[in-house]
């Protein structure tokens, strides 16, 4: 099964869009799914609201921070290289897409859908695997 089908189950079984991204590589990054589903809740739905970044892309985004995160709150030596690594995920995924934003992703005051849930799934499973190398 690839990542992308195995997000796209996840989110078939009631993930949200960011848990689905971050879960769907929980084994390649050695985080637990569980810490994973609970830590990325907040951001589905554009983080609550469909106001804000697309949930699929803040998985992705937070899949950066655990792959390239030196670990060490006494130490933050790697905050630049992850801030570079997110610019291009979110570059990547706004430039295919027309935005970053759920509510106009979604069409919700135009009528006109950008792009599907599964949709933004798929593309940032295929940013995580190219940026990240996962």
């Amino acid at each position: 099964m690839t990542k992308k089908e195995k997000a796209i189950e996840l989110h078939d079984r009631g993930f949200n869009c960011a848990q689905a991204v971050a879960c769907a590589f929980a084994e390649e990054i050695g985080v637990p799914e569980e810490v994973l589903f609970s830590a990325s809740e907040g951001f589905g739905l554009g983080m609550g609201g469909m106001g804000a970044t697309c949930g699929a892309v803040s998985g992705a985004v937070m899949l950066a921070g655990f792959r390239n995160s030196c670990g060490d709150p006494s130490h933050p030596a790697t905050k630049a290289s992850t801030y570079q690594l997110t610019r291009a995920i979110t570059g990547e995924f706004g430039q295919k897409n027309g935005t970053l934003v759920c509510r106009e992703l979604k069409g919700v005051d135009t009528g006109r859908v950008l792009r599907s849930c599964p949709d933004c799934i798929m593309d940032a499973v295929e940013l995580a695997e190219k940026i990240l190398n996962l």
